[in-house]
């Protein structure tokens, strides 16, 4: 072999992805290990392709043709850019029962998740922001009589998965138009201190001539 030939094999080693394992990441360490890189620092294929071709079932079905645990894993792919997350959202899916309650599980929680740090969590939370929001939208300003509905699944999306008792106020003015939806008290998982001359006060600050007052106790409102 000539001096030529040698520096050709060598260069196409260089750039040469490392194998797919023979066996497939457990739900120990090696799930949360980055993914070898190229020289290049690209991802090996097999994790880019995997994820190209989610996101294309993902736009093909507007979502609909994915599992909770691809949801999920969609989400992790911009807090965690160069290791498979499947495992990872396996676990958090595990933990919490379900997609919802895992975007709306307590930060402390979530960080007990082997694999879970700063950057999971803020996506997770950015997706428990949204959804709240978009809940919101659909009652304030509104009659409430005309969007009760609506009404009771805002109070859902923000409140049934806590795990502590909240004390939550919502202000109608003559027309009953929601005009303010204030959290009063947060408290333990068994009480939650309500203090009614605070809750008139804020009523006569907003202007409101009705209040509907809800206690969640117990992932019950």
């Amino acid at each position: 072999m000539n001096g030529c030939d040698a520096g050709r094999m060598k260069q196409v080693a260089h750039f040469r992805e490392s194998p797919l394992p023979l066996f497939p990441f457990g739900d120990g360490d090696e799930a949360v290990q980055a993914a070898p890189v190229n020289a290049a620092g690209r991802l090996p294929s097999y994790i880019g392709d995997h994820r190209q071709r989610l996101r294309e079932r993902f736009r093909d079905t507007d979502g609909a043709g994915l599992a909770e645990y691809e949801v999920l894993e969609m989400v992790l792919f911009r807090a965690i850019s160069r290791q498979d997350v499947k495992p990872l959202a396996r676990r958090l899916l595990d933990s919490f029962g379900d997609l919802a309650r895992v975007v709306s599980a307590p930060k402390a929680r979530l960080m007990q998740v082997h694999g879970v740090g700063e950057a999971v969590v803020t996506e997770l939370k950015l997706m428990e922001v949204v959804a709240q929001r978009m809940a919101r939208s659909r009652v304030m300003q509104r009659p409430v009589l005309s969007s009760w509905q609506a009404l009771l699944d805002y109070c859902h999306t923000v409140m049934s998965h806590a795990e502590t008792e909240h004390f939550r106020i919502l202000f109608l003015d003559r027309k009953n138009v929601l005009i303010a939806d204030e959290e009063q008290a947060k408290g333990t998982v068994d009480h939650v201190p309500v203090y009614p001359r605070e809750v008139v006060k804020r009523a006569l600050e907003l202007g409101a001539t009705a209040l509907i007052l809800i206690h969640y106790v117990a992932r019950h409102i």
